[in-house]
């Protein structure tokens, strides 16, 4: 005799492959992280920017949960920690472009002096951005209503496999434009450009 699924755990089952669809297409199209991975890649190279990477990763991962278990709720109650969250996001990502674009060219000297983000730095960076709490509050509100603890999981563990892939190619593809890039020209237009990719992913949020 076959054991009967419970109803919601039939439904996970059932909105799996839409899950899985959805989280890689938020996690391989371009965003902030993936946009900061690309120029970290270039600059630094993959080795470098392997704790960053992790962060990226695991750092979504953790605001997934705590936003499923709870903390949306709060946010809920507080009204106006979303108003002080859009401000910190705008504020960090303008100094964050800033910085893209005024880094000076990656020469061996510059590259082996710099210092790309480390792994606590990127799980941080999560917190204020804008994009990482869009695909956070969207699945935890389609697949996981109930927010129970194992529907929780289960969603941060599908984007924990999905996304990981995905951002390390944004940082594999960084590497690869580094020969393309020797020329200080060429990496400082490139670097410019990123800054302004970086800066057009808040007009979502300034439009909200």
């Amino acid at each position: 005799m076959r054991p009967i699924m419970p109803d919601n755990m039939r439904m996970n089952s059932e909105l799996l492959g839409g899950l899985a669809l959805f989280a890689f297409a938020s996690s391989i199209t371009p965003g902030p992280n993936n946009l900061m991975l690309l120029a970290s890649g270039a600059n630094f190279g993959l080795r470098r920017t392997l704790p960053h990477l992790a962060g990226v990763a695991l750092g979504f991962v953790f605001l997934l949960l705590m936003v499923g278990t709870g903390l949306l709720q709060l946010f809920q109650a507080l009204p106006g920690s979303q108003w002080l969250l859009k401000v910190a996001a705008v504020g960090y990502l303008s100094y964050l472009a800033l910085r893209i674009a005024t880094a000076a060219p990656a020469t061996p000297e510059v590259a082996a002096s710099g210092r790309p983000f480390s792994f606590w730095q990127a799980v941080a960076f999560q917190w204020v951005n804008p994009k990482a709490w869009t695909m956070a509050l969207t699945a935890v509100a389609v697949y996981a209503p109930s927010q129970s603890l194992w529907a929780v999981a289960g969603v941060a563990g599908v984007f924990g496999l999905i996304n990981l892939p995905c951002v390390s190619a944004w940082t594999l593809l960084g590497q690869r434009l580094r020969g393309l890039l020797a020329d200080p020209r060429r990496m400082r237009l490139f670097n410019r450009v990123l800054a302004l990719l970086l800066l057009a992913s808040l007009i979502p949020v300034l439009r909200s």
